[in-house]
Protein backbone atom coordinates (compact mmCIF):
# COMPACT_ATOMS: atom_id res chain seq x y z
CA UNK A 1 0.00 0.00 0.00
CA UNK A 2 1.64 3.31 -0.86
CA UNK A 3 -0.10 6.76 0.45
CA UNK A 4 0.61 10.10 -1.00
CA UNK A 5 2.71 11.05 1.83
CA UNK A 6 5.40 9.07 0.38
CA UNK A 7 5.06 9.92 -3.28
CA UNK A 8 7.89 11.86 -4.62
CA UNK A 9 7.70 15.41 -6.38
CA UNK A 10 6.58 15.20 -9.75
CA UNK A 11 4.65 11.86 -9.89
CA UNK A 12 1.25 11.67 -10.95
CA UNK A 13 -1.03 9.03 -8.78
CA UNK A 14 -5.00 7.97 -8.63
CA UNK A 15 -6.50 7.73 -5.24
CA UNK A 16 -7.50 4.70 -4.36
CA UNK A 17 -9.04 4.64 -0.68
CA UNK A 18 -9.25 7.20 1.98
CA UNK A 19 -8.33 5.45 5.15
CA UNK A 20 -9.57 8.27 7.40
CA UNK A 21 -12.99 8.48 9.50
CA UNK A 22 -15.49 11.03 10.83
CA UNK A 23 -15.00 14.49 10.27
CA UNK A 24 -11.28 14.19 8.61
CA UNK A 25 -12.13 11.81 5.78
CA UNK A 26 -14.89 14.56 5.08
CA UNK A 27 -12.99 17.20 5.11
CA UNK A 28 -10.31 15.33 2.87
CA UNK A 29 -13.34 14.74 0.64
CA UNK A 30 -14.56 18.56 0.70
CA UNK A 31 -11.43 19.49 -0.79
CA UNK A 32 -11.65 16.90 -4.07
CA UNK A 33 -9.67 14.51 -3.08
CA UNK A 34 -12.08 11.14 -3.87
CA UNK A 35 -11.39 7.60 -5.15
CA UNK A 36 -10.44 7.48 -8.83
CA UNK A 37 -9.23 11.31 -8.96
CA UNK A 38 -5.72 11.76 -10.04
CA UNK A 39 -2.97 13.69 -7.99
CA UNK A 40 -0.01 15.84 -9.01
CA UNK A 41 2.61 16.24 -6.40
CA UNK A 42 3.91 19.91 -7.30
CA UNK A 43 6.52 20.40 -3.90
CA UNK A 44 7.24 19.04 -0.09
CA UNK A 45 8.14 21.04 2.33
CA UNK A 46 12.08 20.94 3.47
CA UNK A 47 10.51 18.77 6.38
CA UNK A 48 7.94 16.96 4.90
CA UNK A 49 5.21 19.08 6.06
CA UNK A 50 2.79 20.37 3.70
CA UNK A 51 2.68 18.49 0.43
CA UNK A 52 1.61 20.79 -2.13
CA UNK A 53 -0.03 19.22 -4.53
CA UNK A 54 -2.33 19.00 -7.66
CA UNK A 55 -5.71 18.14 -7.63
CA UNK A 56 -8.76 18.57 -10.07
CA UNK A 57 -7.55 21.75 -11.54
CA UNK A 58 -6.52 23.71 -8.47
CA UNK A 59 -3.43 23.84 -6.03
CA UNK A 60 -3.54 22.29 -2.54
CA UNK A 61 -1.59 22.01 0.33
CA UNK A 62 -2.05 19.00 3.04
CA UNK A 63 -0.49 18.27 6.19
CA UNK A 64 1.60 14.72 6.26
CA UNK A 65 -0.59 13.37 8.38
CA UNK A 66 -3.76 13.94 6.30
CA UNK A 67 -1.82 12.65 3.37
CA UNK A 68 -0.75 9.62 5.11
CA UNK A 69 -4.23 8.20 5.40
CA UNK A 70 -5.00 8.75 1.45
CA UNK A 71 -4.03 5.42 -0.62
CA UNK A 72 -2.79 5.86 -4.24
CA UNK A 73 -1.42 3.48 -7.02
Amino acid sequence: MKTLGQAKVGETLKVVKLHGEGAVKRRIMDMGITKGVEVHIRKVAPFGDPVEINVRGYELSIRKADAEIIEVE
